[in-house]
């Protein structure tokens, strides 16, 4: 999860939305300052590289996700990195307590997520990570800076106040800006709270406080530490192939199926031939985009991604380019193609299912479905296929000597003494630059 996000922070930061953030951002000073991933040029105040690296990471929508729906990493990730180093100065901040630090964040957004049925169901009012990752933030920062019980209870106190965002601006150059507001936001509170900012110690346990965003919302009292089971223990996340909306993700692999059974039929793509394409899959309002017109917007689309496929057979970060999204190829296939919602098919990412159909001119109809695809939890990526996704993602922006040091410090983050090498690496410095940096124990 931490490798991944870092590949996708990293391609992240090339986009539009992360460059219109780091302007507004370098406003601000302060004598402590972060690492701005990608960058050796300038460092900004810990909550401000918190802020402009959880933007970067979900700029393309490319970042983990799991059931219930939810990003976990990238709200917590980026605050602990730019945490961590605005320490360094007074004490080392280990890998091990990075990695523990980044385990309570993600633990902690899966519990309130599992108090409520609700939220086992895609999002249709606020996108999660606004709440849980929010939530997740302030623990993890909370648990770096080694708060005691009652200033803990403050942090989340206080990050739940500045919990939420409406999903209308999915599709949208603001949604980036919900992780990274997730990131900063809980960052803020834990240093609120570190300074006695006091606030309603039940909050977890209220109507009017988590309540307050889950109509179901049903806090259970957790085991003990003895005996407590941790949820990453017993589910992993599904990792992106491409950038876009999971569900978009069983689309992908139905329709590039019904494509290698066009072409064995017709022995190339019959594009002139084809009379309609059915899409099958949840009612999902804001992925439910017939003609795109941005980046942002085709990724949120399932027909989007159904043409792509069908046309390429594959996807991929240049899918979303300006010139494949009006490409008149595409637009004449997006025009011959239909959603269907058929009432068995949930808005659940632990149950939804796509089918393609498409039917030629000659009356052939070829079809295939996608139960789960490729990077889900039931199906996860390879070892190897993560690392090529990083190392693909992560050489766009750094040197092969930084990825390589980041891919290493990464496997072996428990034994790093120094977590501030991995912000080295991150803003690009070359590894041999770095060699009286990284200890191992």
């Amino acid at each position: 999860m931490i490798l991944d996000t870092l590949g996708v922070g990293l391609l992240g930061t090339s986009t539009e939305i992360c460059h219109k953030v780091i302007q507004y951002s370098k406003i601000y000073s302060s004598d402590i300052s972060s690492t701005t991933w990608g960058h050796l040029d300038f460092r900004l105040p810990p909550l401000y590289a918190a802020f402009v690296n959880g933007v970067a990471v979900h700029s393309m929508d490319f970042d983990d996700t799991w059931h219930p729906a939810t990003h976990p990493s990238g709200a917590v990730l980026p605050a602990v990195i730019a945490l961590s180093e605005a320490f360094s100065q007074k004490k080392k901040i280990s890998g091990l307590d990075l990695l523990l630090a980044f385990n309570v964040g993600i633990e902690v957004q899966g519990r309130l997520l599992h108090f409520s049925s609700e939220a086992r169901n895609i999002p249709k009012r606020f996108h999660p990570p606004t709440v849980v990752g929010t939530m997740g933030s302030a623990a993890a920062c909370a648990k770096l800076l080694a708060l005691d019980q009652l200033k803990c209870k403050n942090a989340l106190a206080i990050a739940a106040s500045y919990a939420g965002a409406p999903l209308a601006n999915a599709a949208t150059q603001t949604k980036p800006l919900h992780v990274g507001n997730a990131a900063k936001h809980g960052l803020e509170a834990a240093c609120l709270a570190l300074l006695g900012v006091q606030g309603n110690g039940q909050i977890l346990d209220m109507e009017s406080g988590m309540g307050a965003f889950y109509t179901d919302y049903n806090p259970q009292t957790l085991p003990t530490l003895q005996s407590y089971p941790w949820l990453l223990d017993q589910q992993d996340v599904a990792i992106k192939r491409f950038p876009a909306h999971l569900g978009t993700h069983w689309v992908a692999d139905a329709a590039s199926s019904v494509r290698r059974k066009l072409i064995e039929h017709n022995n190339l793509f019959p594009l002139d031939k084809i009379e309609k394409v059915i899409v099958k899959v949840p009612e999902v309002r804001y992925v439910n985009r017939p003609t795109p017109n941005s980046e942002h917007e085709a990724r949120h689309s399932f027909q989007f991604v159904a043409c792509s496929a069908l046309l390429d057979g594959s996807m991929s970060v240049q899918s979303f380019a300006s010139e494949n999204i009006h490409r008149p190829a595409l637009r004449e296939l997006l025009c011959k193609t239909h959603l269907q919602h058929p009432p068995d098919n949930k808005p659940s990412f632990e149950n939804l299912y796509c089918e393609v159909s498409v039917t030629l001119q000659d009356g052939y109809t070829f079809s295939d479905r996608c139960d789960t695809f490729y990077g889900h939890w039931r199906k996860p990526l390879r070892k190897e296929d993560l690392e090529k996704k990083f190392q693909s993602n992560a050489s766009r922006v750094l040197s092969a000597e930084a990825t390589e040091g980041i891919l290493e410090t990464v496997y072996n983050l428990e034994k790093v003494e120094d977590s501030s090498v991995l912000s080295t690496f991150l803003s690009g410095q070359s590894a041999t630059a770095l060699s009286e940096k990284l200890h191992l124990l």
